[in-house]
């Protein structure tokens, strides 16, 4: 009786049929489920999904987010994306509200190379129930620029691209623990954060680039929840789909959201992949209102 139970016992560890492919936890690491986090994005202003952008889970889950979003909210859902840069507006509201081809938003925007796989089926599902889709990143070449420069580099840039960003003059806190692990990031050997003061004038060797990296990475958070706050109205929810280091933490995003809107409602989702979705790591509380964990051996977009 007792080696029937063993093998018994042996058969269900190995033949266990549940392979789930996330996991939702609340900060404190408490499972919890889909149905709760629809109810409370529904509630919300303003969700920022932090993704990882190669994983299809968390491209699979916004999907379903924005359907069952919209199915809730009756025309008062709202979307933007780090994905598509300001001055890509134009292009990306004509191609939502059925003006232009994908042939012709593919020529017209800077489309990220995953946008097929991964975004693609989120602007289309925008375009077939009229949802508004506002692209909210800085353009990438003035980030760069700041990178590079410095956030003194933007002054010389001319009015139009000054619309096309948070505006100036930014504050940047570097204190913020994101930032500063930024900064100690690429001040690590080979990431090349020894650079020389002839960059920018007014800066150190020890800026350079790593504070200034930290600063491109501020002027993409502040772009994008000043064209979230510009576009988001009582009533709405606004689903922002961006990098998890852009929100998790309660930071970036969420910071610049917090200093021109303190009572706006944030809900923010981090994605962490792990070896065990049963066992998240005491490092991962508190990224976030939900944490989604991700199987770390789950397939890549690209």
């Amino acid at each position: 009786m007792r080696l029937t139970l063993l093998l018994l016992s042996f058969l269900f560890v190995a033949f266990r049929s549940d392979k789930p492919a996330y996991q939702l936890y609340t900060p404190t690491l408490k499972a919890t489920t889909y149905a709760k986090l629809l109810q409370q994005a529904a509630d919300a202003d303003v969700v920022l999904f932090g993704e990882l952008h190669n994983n299809p889970i968390c491209h699979w889950l916004e999907l379903q987010l924005t359907k069952d979003l919209q199915g809730r909210k009756k025309g008062n859902l709202i979307l933007g994306a780090e994905m598509f840069e300001t001055d890509n507006q134009t292009a990306l509201s004509n191609y939502v509200q059925g003006q232009t081809t994908a042939k012709e938003l593919a020529v017209q925007a800077r489309l990220w190379d995953n946008y097929d796989t991964d975004y693609k089926p989120i602007t289309d599902f925008a375009r077939e129930q009229h949802i508004p889709f506002i692209a909210t990143n800085v353009p990438r070449r003035y980030a760069r620029l700041v990178s590079r420069q410095g956030l003194s580099a933007l002054d010389t840039v001319s009015a139009e691209a000054k619309g096309q960003m948070a505006p100036l003059p930014l504050t940047v806190d570097l204190t913020l623990p994101g930032y500063k692990a930024m900064m100690a990031m690429m001040s690590e050997p080979g990431h090349g954060a020894t650079g020389s003061p002839a960059h920018s004038p007014s800066a150190t060797t020890t800026e350079l680039p790593a504070a200034n990296f930290a600063r491109a990475q501020a002027i993409k958070d502040a772009t994008m929840a000043y064209f979230i706050l510009q576009n988001v109205k009582p009533g709405q929810t606004f689903l922002h789909l961006n990098g998890d280091y852009h929100s998790k933490n309660f930071e970036g995003i969420v910071w610049y959201l917090r200093q021109q809107r303190p009572t706006l409602k944030i809900l923010t989702l981090s994605s962490v992949e792990m070896p065990d979705t049963d066992k998240p790591d005491r490092e991962n509380r508190n990224l976030a209102d939900f944490v989604l964990a991700i199987p770390a051996d789950m397939t890549k977009t690209y």
